[in-house]
């Protein structure tokens, strides 16, 4: 059986280390695959081409369990959701199924030190959301529209996915987060439990020994230096999400932001 953990941000760099996980699941005709996700979701585009590589693993005949770690929200539930069987811990925090997009008003700051820009655009919208001035009522009805837009991909992602109908996952998809109980009590996941019991149930589905089984994990990032320092994994962690809030700045994003 293969494993393959997605931890942290989803990015561009998650999803080259996963889909490169997954293809080698694909060649090795590994029968099962535990996804191990501990993720408060990332960059739309990102999580969708994972969703769709795990679906295309799927249907390859791979059995494929997803176990939801201490945060799988948001994108992270979207990836979730391509697997045949998801499992959570009873206290994990998932859900959070909505989109954000967070731009920068710097205009009364910029104007208190004296700083103006000066723009030349070709089109109404090139500079939407710039940092120096406020939204028009244009430009926020523009952007509201293409969060709609990734909304309902998310909504018809989870209902199929979770085999519910796009009128209860819109009851729930209000951008709340759930615990692995109450996500269990909405359908989002299948059953409770930790990680073993996700591998059992891999196991079984694909018809291997239960007691036995020794996952091999695939694609791992390589450890950086700063997680080898006393209290180096904490500040990693914090310099990811700074990372990830000043690159996807202005970008639709499936995350989490406790």
């Amino acid at each position: 059986m293969a494993r393959i953990i997605i931890e942290g941000p989803i990015t561009g760099s998650t999803r080259k280390l996963v889909l490169k996980a997954l293809k080698q699941v694909e060649d090795r005709e590994f029968p099962a695959l535990l996804l191990r996700i501990d993720s408060p979701g990332g960059t739309v585009g990102d999580s969708q081409e994972i969703h769709a590589a795990l679906i295309r693993l799927r249907g390859k005949g791979c059995h494929v369990v997803a176990s939801f770690g201490n945060v799988s929200a948001s994108g992270g539930v979207y990836v979730g959701v391509a697997a045949e069987k998801i499992v959570s811990n009873p206290g994990t925090i998932t859900g959070s199924i909505g989109v954000i997009l967070r731009g920068n008003n710097l205009s009364k700051l910029l104007e208190r030190i004296g700083i103006r820009f000066e723009t030349v655009k070709s089109g109404t919208f090139k500079d939407i959301l710039s940092p120096d001035r406020a939204l028009t009522p244009e430009e926020r009805q523009l952007l509201q529209s293409l969060i709609d837009s990734s909304y309902e991909q998310f909504v018809t992602a989870v209902a199929e996915g979770r085999q519910l109908s796009h009128e209860t996952v819109r009851s729930f998809a209000d951008g709340r987060v759930f615990t692995g109980t109450q996500a269990k009590e909405l359908g989002l996941v299948d059953e409770l439990g930790d990680e073993d019991h996700a591998l059992k149930l891999a196991a079984k589905l694909a018809d291997l020994d239960e007691e036995n089984i020794r996952p091999i994990t695939l694609g791992s990032p390589k450890k950086k230096l700063m997680g080898l320092l006393p209290g180096g994994t904490i500040l990693s962690n914090l310099f990811d999400l700074l990372n990830m809030e000043l690159a996807n700045s202005g970008q639709i994003l499936w995350l989490f932001r406790p």
